[in-house]
């Protein structure tokens, strides 16, 4: 709903503000410029006085003025009619004074006196940024519900915006992770030995912790759980009563060692255990009453591109709608497929792609990562959007336009990724031509 954690609000300092999401509007305390600032370098004038040879009878400089500052927006001394100041981009215009002239425009003469140049001469106002020209004091800088970027904060510091008490924001939201499955170590880079036979490293749940704290959210991280029922119940015990959000992986498929839907049923009630998607048909969501508040169990297939994929389609916007940042869901865009897609007969595919915008034809082209086996996590790499694809029998063609959902900010052609791009394109195309076109729901084999 946008409204974040129970509608609460905490205030933080402004080196902590970045990333959080407001709970209140912010405006501004101060204006900006708050004094009338020289656009350039170059003379302060009276306009009134017309081109010619004129004194220099002062020199303001950025931050120069200090010493004379009467708190006021005042240099603390006033231009003649007949004389002119030195002033460099960003310092206070002298009163008196109601245009600059750029230095461009002028030469130097002896004793200290400027030549000015007829053609530029300055119109009253030239070359002044007046006060509150860029912001006015008490206008809105950032909305309620916004997320602070590093433009944003910029901007609260440029205008005064967080105040002595600080600035309120929504809450961050914490979910707990847990991976799951007998075969899982974890994985230590100080750990020289191969994991043994049937046991592979736990990949899935440093990816989600990233993710998670990427998309706005602290992480509980609460380990990795064997498949033991006294165990998997005191881990979801601990994750719910800390955790606003708990996100599992593994144990929700239908083997006899898959033990999460059934501790779920127990706690609660599962709103859906299979989804008609490619990857992540076993992704499971279940609610529970915690101490007066419902809270979700979503529970993640252990296959890491599945496990990826339910990320970014589901975790990811429910954090989001925690936290209180809107719009929750992926954006949508029309791409350009640069590959031929063999469609899945039985399920939509959301497949892992590479978006780029072509600067030549202006058009948002897609490439695909490869293989798109749900175990291959090498088919997220660089990946930074899903091609929303349809259930069919059919094949997509190259060049025909799809549904993608960014995950990712764009590619705008660096020379690496296009020559991987160029390499990849051209593998596709002996392929086709051979004939060596095969499955899991794509031409890449």
């Amino acid at each position: 709903d946008g409204e974040g954690l129970c509608g609460c609000r905490v205030p933080v300092s402004v080196e902590t503000v970045l990333g959080r999401v407001l709970a209140e509007d912010v405006y501004a305390r101060s204006p900006h410029p708050p004094f009338r600032a020289s656009i350039k370098d170059g003379y302060a004038v009276v306009s009134g006085d017309g081109p010619g040879v004129y004194p220099v009878v002062r020199e303001v400089t950025a931050g120069g003025q200090r010493e004379r500052d009467k708190g006021n927006g005042s240099t603390g001394f006033s231009l003649l009619s007949g004389q002119v100041a030195y002033i460099t981009t960003g310092a206070p215009v002298p009163d008196g004074a109601d245009a600059v002239c750029p230095v461009e425009h002028t030469e130097m003469e002896e004793g200290g006196c400027v030549r000015f140049l007829p053609k530029g001469w300055p119109t009253p106002g030239a070359d002044i940024r007046e006060v509150g020209s860029d912001v006015e004091l008490g206008a809105l800088l950032v909305g309620r519900g916004q997320r602070i970027g590093p433009q944003e904060l910029g901007l609260l510091c440029t205008c005064k915006g967080v105040s002595e008490e600080g600035v309120l924001v929504l809450p961050q939201p914490v979910v707990a992770v847990l991976s799951t499955g007998d075969e899982l170590v974890e994985y230590s880079e100080n750990d020289t030995a191969l994991p043994r036979l049937g046991q592979i490293y736990d990949s899935n749940r440093p990816m989600l912790m990233a993710a998670i704290t990427q998309a706005g959210a602290r992480v509980l991280d609460c380990g990795i759980c064997g498949d033991d029922p006294l165990e998997l119940k005191s881990q979801l015990d601990r994750a719910l009563n800390e955790a606003d959000l708990v996100i599992t992986s593994g144990g929700v498929s239908m083997g006899n060692k898959d033990l999460l839907k059934s501790e779920m049923e127990a706690r609660g009630t599962i709103h859906f255990g299979r989804v008609r998607m490619k990857p992540g048909k076993p992704l499971t969501c279940c609610t529970v009453e915690v101490q007066g508040r419902r809270k979700m169990i979503l529970g993640l297939p252990g296959n890491p591109i599945s496990s990826f994929v339910c990320f970014h389609l589901v975790v990811a916007p429910a954090i989001r709608n925690l936290a209180g940042i809107a719009p929750a869901v992926l954006p949508r865009i029309r791409v350009k497929l640069m590959d031929s897609i063999r469609l899945d007969p039985e399920r939509p595919e959301f497949h892992r792609a590479i978006v780029k915008a072509n600067s030549e034809s202006r058009e948002l082209e897609a490439f695909s990562t490869g293989r798109q086996a749900s175990s291959r996590l090498l088919s997220a790499k660089s990946a930074n959007a899903l091609l929303a694809l349809p259930q069919s029998s059919d094949t997509l063609q190259r060049g025909e336009m799809v549904w993608a959902m960014l995950i990712g900010d764009l590619s705008y052609g660096d020379p690496i990724h296009d020559d991987l791009v160029c390499r990849h394109s051209n593998r596709l195309k002996q392929e086709e031509q051979s004939g060596d076109i095969k499955g899991n729901g794509s031409s890449l084999g």
